[in-house]
């Protein structure tokens, strides 16, 4: 027994230290584990399971493999293109300028029309006319009889005028508020210009997309056809007067350069100096992008109004004219007036300004607002302005005293422009409008049609008018316009101005003859003015969210090099500029998904001029599979049996048929006008062939998959938790299907796919962001995203898509994408059920994503959270939740950041608290409240103001308000580099070491983050995506002020006419018997040079 023990003890002694060497060996490993952080073999296991888990599902459910075979079969049969920009831009520049040539003549017709009319027409001043007023008809008095101008008015709802119920047969008549419905000037143009309803009925006719058509007489009066009925607002007024449009004034006067003197010295305060800024601001009202001004203000000194721009004059567009209303507000009256040195400067500024060729290079005049002038400054004007008179000044007298009103309309007379004497507020409008006509004399007797276009604009006054419904928010357009002319040989020399012809082109229009199959996935057409101005282009914002959609202040000035902000030397901005032909390229950065995502890629940009207009046109193509085509091709039957299948659309603002072109088709859905056209029932419907032949081809190719679909959906043992709830494809030709695996009603996102739903859809200018964003993937991968909902996040659902491709090469073209839509609950469940996964035998896995120990998370390649413990996160950039850890992906080249710019920025800004309560604190400032109040109230009830923004804005800043004012901002975006798979690293929190794991998640877009969680790093601050101001300091915002781009004057000048005659001057007020005697000798021989 002893000898077995000695046998036994030694095997026991190494069994015992055996057994302990193991043990402390474990321990050891667990010891040097936990040191070394989170193991990444583990982590990578996760994002291996999970990313074969997901990639299973989505292509199980998309149907991508299926449809990619299905493209397979067709490869050898399909012929590839490569795209010529140079072509395709001039074919869409040849058809834009036959839709413009259409409305131009349409407008030439009302013009020829109009002016026949009242050559045959005899001034009586004693007629009575019954019209329609467009405000009183189909009105009743209270014993239900209809009321004076009013009667009963036949009006039909009509689609193609925003749903409004319009007459197609008669025209309708407003006259301004403030202005007698039956003054005898009125009712005599009323009168003859009944003639103009026949014309715009024909005109309706010959090109049935024509929308409003309308006359705006140089006496007030505005006929619109077709008849609509017209609605004051909640005061009672009607905030529009023709005179004061765009479209009126630049097609009544040529482009001018304007010095406008205010006079500031003692004489003017109170009243006078407050009638004296609306007077300036009203005429700036009246100056538009091709005209160039300055204001100064003078007592016994010259004061530029903006000190910066001493001696120069700019451009009259929307920013610079708000900047000076801002400076009008600083202006107050002290000392003496000495007005012969502002004239003066005035003269020297518009000549040396010629000279430098920047400004109109046409007319020239110079506004005087003053209460008096004690001489005629005779010598000042012989010096600089005499024997040619080629400037004209307009002094324009506050007050009623007339003192000096002599004086005042002597320099008028002398210099062929007009004096007007304003009294009160409401004189304003109506007495500055008159330098209009005057203006528009030499072109009235050169008898010069000139066709003018505007820029893109919206009309709100007319838009409130007409009671536009505001949930599309109000579309823009443009106008073309032409003067019409008294052709009368008694009148011929005084140059009468009858009024302005005019049609509306919505932009939209344009935007349907762009062939958007052609332009690739990321490619668009853009169009801009003369000035540089954007006509079209996607990425203008003219609207903005505040509880409705309204304008932006500056929405109709926003420059090409403000979204093409990539070209820092302007040069695809000024070549189009100056109507050049030509190519341009250059690596671009074009957000997506609301600003928040970005995509780099390089474009080729093509552009010619468009004849018959200032405006030109571009293509942007992006390199890569942006440049190629392929055409395919199926028999019509065939074609035409998948087309019209029920899981089938096609793009809402793509032109397939132009169903617009002829009343019977507008009820015409695409799919039914290409099939009238293919059947030959339609002859004079009007579609484009190719894009018809290439949307068939993908209809027979997709069809398989409504099968597929299908065959899922009713397979109970598939989808069993309806995780999965929508499946969906897009084509390169606009096609899209859709197959719901759950009922409507149980949808997570229901906006999905539909109107509310704006980049997630085929539209003009875009395909839909889960296209865009799949193009960019690495072919056979996913991307994967929550889709951000502008008016609340919605969070519950995430998108999955993929692209299709033709050829296994570069060049080849993306033919297709499709993906599904699935519950964020179900997706979130199937990546918290990989990460319980480990490799120990036992089960027992030393790490797991439900430890406190750790975080995990799972972002995307632009870095927003789609899964996090806390769900409050989801749907986050990762930078706001994990500032330190982003930080260090920065760094480490994981994530890269990038500067955007953002020039049509809106930024809040506060104008100060009310002064009323801390007045009213103050008993003896009470009187003086009391007077500022009623100068408010003034100010905001005068008739002429209701319309004015320039009062509305001070109304605004008295009372302290919150105001959206534009401004420029630059924000980050951040995406991923391909390249890096798996990245290990620690962070320093102060002196505490945090370590971490990110791994890209295999055929996605996405990245598992792992990072423990023992340090507290919420001292770092958090990496925001938030945008913020560019801040000018004073001599940078001068630099800009002062900085003329390059522009294309407009060809046609008028700034004088020898046969003026100049003797019509004057208003208000007469000369007096002696003056005029004494005068009249000088001002015939002044007239007769």
């Amino acid at each position: 027994m002893q000898w077995k023990w000695r046998m036994v003890f030694p095997h026991v002694c190494c069994t015992t230290f055996l057994f302990c060497w193991i043990s402390f060996g474990v321990l050891l490993v667990e010891v040097v584990g936990s040191q070394q952080g989170i193991p990444p073999s583990v982590v990578k296991l996760w994002a291996s399971a999970f990313g074969g888990e997901i990639k299973s599902i989505s292509a199980k459910y998309s149907g991508s493999q299926s449809l990619q075979k299905k493209y397979k079969e067709f490869e050898k049969s399909v012929r590839v293109e490569e795209i010529d920009g140079v072509k395709l831009v001039r074919n869409l520049a040849l058809k834009m300028e036959e839709m413009f040539r259409k409305k131009a003549e349409a407008t030439r017709r009302l013009v020829e029309a109009a002016e026949e009319a009242h050559h045959q027409h005899e001034e009586n001043p004693d007629l009575q006319y019954e019209y329609f007023n467009a405000v009183l008809i189909n009105e009743v008095d209270e014993e239900g009889n209809s009321v004076e101008l009013g009667g009963q008015f036949i009006l039909e709802p009509n689609d193609h005028f925003n749903n409004l119920s319009v007459n197609l047969s008669l025209s309708v008549v407003q006259v301004p508020t403030n202005m007698y419905n039956k003054d005898p000037d009125i009712v005599n143009g009323v009168y003859w210009s009944e003639a103009l309803n026949k014309v715009f009925v024909d005109n309706f006719e010959r090109d049935p997309s024509l929308i409003w058509q309308y006359f705006g007489s140089a006496k007030g009066f505005f006929r619109q056809y077709p008849g609509v009925k017209w609605h004051p607002d909640e005061h009672g007024v009607i905030g529009f007067d023709c005179r004061n449009r765009k479209w009126y004034i630049q097609a009544a006067t040529s482009p001018k350069d304007v010095v406008i003197l205010v006079d500031v010295s003692g004489s003017m305060k109170g009243l006078r100096l407050t009638i004296a800024r609306q007077t300036v601001s009203s005429i700036l009202d009246t100056l538009g992008d091709d005209d160039f001004f300055n204001i100064i203000a003078y007592n016994q000194e010259i004061h530029y109004v903006e000190p910066c721009l001493n001696g120069t004059l700019v451009r009259a567009d929307r920013a610079n004219k708000d900047h000076f209303r801002e400076h009008l507000d600083k202006l107050f009256a002290k000392g003496i007036g000495l007005l012969g040195e502002a004239l003066t400067e005035a003269f020297t500024i518009l000549n040396d300004f010629n000279q430098t060729g920047h400004g109109s290079v046409c007319s020239q005049a110079i506004m005087l607002v003053t209460d008096g002038a004690t001489e005629m400054y005779d010598d000042v004007f012989e010096k600089f302005n005499w024997p040619d008179r080629k400037v004209r000044i307009f002094p324009y007298l506050i007050g009623r005293e007339s003192a000096f009103a002599d004086n005042l309309k002597w320099m008028a007379c002398a210099n062929k422009g007009y004096f007007s004497q304003i009294s009160t507020l409401a004189d304003v409008q109506e007495n500055v409008m008159r330098y209009l006509h005057v203006m528009s004399r030499p072109k009235v007797i050169d008898h010069e049609h000139d066709t003018v276009w505007t820029e893109a604009y919206v009309d709100s006054a007319l838009s409130q008018a007409h009671k536009l419904s505001d949930k599309a928010g109000p579309s823009l357009m443009t106008t073309v316009a032409m003067p019409v002319f008294s052709t009368k040989n008694e009148t011929k020399n005084q140059g009468i101005l009858l009024g302005v012809a005019g049609t509306d082109i919505p932009l939209q229009e344009l935007m349907t003859l762009i062939p958007k199959h052609m332009l690739g996935i990321h490619g668009y057409a853009f169009a801009i003015t003369n000035n540089g101005y954007i006509l079209t282009h996607p990425d203008l914002r003219p609207l903005y969210q505040q509880g409705q959609k309204r304008r932006k202040p500056n929405y109709s000035s926003v420059d090409l090099s403000e979204v093409e902000w990539e070209d820092k030397d302007d040069i695809l901005r000024n070549a189009m500029v100056n109507r050049k032909t030509g190519t341009f390229s250059m690596e671009v950065k074009k957000t997506v998904d609301k600003g928040k995502r970005v995509l780099k890629m390089h474009n080729d940009y093509y552009y010619t001029d468009i004849k018959g207009t200032p405006f030109s046109v571009g293509v942007a193509l992006s390199r890569g599979h942006g440049k190629y085509f392929f055409r395919g091709n199926v028999s019509v039957e065939a074609g035409l049996h998948d087309l019209e299948q029920p899981d089938v659309a096609l793009a809402d603002e793509w032109t397939y048929c132009n169903t617009d072109e002829y009343h019977e088709h507008r009820h015409l859905t695409q799919i039914q006008a290409i099939k009238l056209f293919l059947t030959g029932r339609r002859p004079h419907l009007k579609c484009d062939r190719e894009l018809i032949q290439e949307v068939l081809f993908d209809a027979v190719v997709t069809a398989p998959l409504e099968a597929y679909w299908t065959g899922l959906a009713l397979n109970k043992s598939e989808n069993s938790d309806k995780g999965v709830e929508i499946a969906y494809l897009g084509t390169r030709t606009g096609l899209s299907r859709t197959n719901l695996f759950v009922v409507p009603e149980q949808l997570s996102n229901q906006d999905f796919q539909t109107a509310e739903d704006k980049e997630g859809v085929f539209n003009a200018d875009h395909f839909p962001l889960w296209y865009k964003r799949a193009a960019e993937q690495v072919p056979g991968t996913f991307v994967y995203s929550i889709p951000f909902s502008s008016a609340s996040e919605n969070k519950s659902v995430v998108l999955a898509s993929t692209a299709i491709q033709l050829l296994d090469d570069r060049k080849s073209p993306i033919v297709a994408a499709v993906g599904i839509q699935m519950k964020l609950e179900f997706f979130q469940r199937k990546f918290w059920t990989a990460c319980r996964q480990c490799t120990a035998l036992d089960g027992k896995c030393s790490i797991s994503c439900d430890s406190e120990a750790i975080n995990c998370y799972l972002i995307d390649n632009n870095g927003f959270i789609l899964v996090t413990e806390e769900n409050a996160q989801t749907g986050l950039f990762f930078g706001e939740v994990e500032g330190a850890m982003m930080n260090k992906l920065l760094q480490m080249g994981s994530f890269k950041r990038i500067t955007l710019y953002d020039y049509q920025a809106l930024c809040k800004e506060y104008a100060g608290s009310s002064d009323s309560a801390r007045i009213l604190s103050d008993p003896f400032s009470v009187v003086k409240w009391l007077l500022t109040e009623l100068v408010i109230f003034l100010l905001e009830f005068n008739l002429y103001s209701w319309w004015n923004v320039d009062v509305s804005v001070k109304a605004q800043r008295s009372r302290g308000k919150t105001m959206m004012v534009p401004c420029d901002t630059e924000y980050p975006a951040f995406f991923s580099e391909r390249t890096i798979k798996e990245t290990t690293g620690s962070i320093d929190c102060e002196g505490c070491i945090r370590s971490f794991v990110i791994q890209q998640i295999p055929s996605s877009n996405l990245f598992m983050v792992v990072v423990d969680n023992k340090c507290d790093c919420s001292s770092s601050p958090p990496v925001s995506m938030d945008p913020i101001e560019i801040m000018y300091n004073e001599s940078l915002k001068c630099d800009r002020l002062k900085f003329q781009k390059d522009r294309k004057k407009p060809e046609s000048c008028h700034p004088f006419h020898p046969e003026e005659n100049a003797m019509e001057c004057g208003s208000a007020t007469g000369l007096s018997g002696p003056v005029t005697a004494a005068l009249f000798p000088l001002l015939v021989s002044l007239i007769s040079r």
